[in-house]
């Protein structure tokens, strides 16, 4: 009889995470909805313990949060055009050393560059048809997004109260478990995007401090850029270095870029082998070596999604059965 319910398990389990998979537009808005309610769930009942009821305390926060990202908004807008338009006149410069560098090197790069468009036009029909899949994956990001805060807004504002509404369906004897656990997930997902965010501004800070030694332009802009990367395991953490590098390379020159490039590896390795894996895991309560697992895996599994979500889903599966085990004692 056991293996029989065993493999009933088994298969509810891939049906849900089929169904899921079908709809993973909604399902990724409402953990995002969840992700950026737990960031402003506590200025929420901060503020609802002042006085203030839900409506005006879910009003100042998002009104807050707003003016904060149009205020960084303004600040990073005019250096970026200004560092944009100054390394303007670099690109050639910069052109001409590829082409003296290659001809050392005995590389016909003209020749390369005839066969890449050669390569492009013959490809023509595949790459449209990606760009009609990337516009696609676009549309649905952009829906994502719209979805994810309109749900974090009701979250913030009677998103227990929705929590109450649905454990209140379930058997009786089951209430108290399936909220004690909600509860526990919820705290579980603030203390991971506390930990992305510390883990983001180390980064930003110090390699934003380094370009701004160096005398890179937009260093400010990609300091936030690199704060903004740690949300995206391993992949923005590098896609933020090299742009950092391109950057440097464009406006300083070969040695400048060498320099950042070190600067950001060494920053990312301490990042990545000494401070994310601590703070991870007293954030969620793992050693940093499961920490460093789960993530490795996730990205195997399913990519920067993956990668983003092993964790904290890690950590929450640990967490239940932790309170679990308590409440059988």
């Amino acid at each position: 009889m056991r293996p029989w319910r065993l493999l009933g398990w088994i298969a509810l389990v891939a049906v849900t995470l089929y169904c899921l998979y079908v709809v993973r537009t909604v399902v990724m808005s409402v953990i995002i909805g969840l992700f950026i309610t737990a960031l402003l769930m506590p200025p929420a009942r901060w503020l609802r313990a002042r006085g203030l009821n839900r409506a005006l305390a879910t009003a100042v926060v998002w009104v807050g949060g707003l003016l904060v990202t149009g205020a960084l908004v303004a600040l990073l807008v005019p250096p970026t055009v200004s560092g944009v338009s100054a390394m303007s006149h670099s690109v050639g410069t910069v052109l001409d050393d590829l082409h003296r560098t290659a001809a050392r090197f005995g590389i016909n790069d003209q020749r390369l560059l005839a066969q890449a468009k050669e390569y492009l036009s013959k490809q023509g029909k595949q790459i449209a048809t990606g760009a009609l899949a990337g516009a696609r994956t676009v549309g649905e990001i952009i829906v994502g997004a719209v979805l994810a805060v309109i749900l974090s807004v009701y979250f913030v504002h009677g998103g227990d109260r929705l929590f109450a509404w649905l454990t209140d369906l379930l058997p009786l004897a089951t209430r108290l478990r399936v909220r004690d656990s909600g509860e526990l997930v919820f705290s579980v997902l603030g203390r991971y995007i506390r930990g992305v965010a510390m883990v983001g501004l180390f980064d930003g800070v110090f390699i934003g401090l380094a370009l701004w030694i160096l005398q890179v332009p937009i260093a400010l802009p990609l300091a936030v850029l690199t704060f903004v990367g740690a949300f995206l395991p391993v992949v923005g953490a590098f896609m933020a270095g090299l742009l950092a590098a391109v950057v440097a390379l464009v406006a300083k020159g070969w040695l400048v870029a060498l320099i950042v490039v070190a600067v950001v590896v060494l920053i990312q390795q301490i990042e990545g082998h000494v401070l994310a894996p601590q703070i991870y895991g007293r954030a969620l309560d793992l050693p940093g070596a499961v920490i460093l697992l789960s993530i490795a895996a996730g990205s195997v599994v399913a990519g920067i999604t993956g990668a983003f979500l092993a964790a904290p889903l890690v950590s929450v599966i640990v967490a239940v059965v932790r309170s679990r085990e308590r409440l059988s004692t």
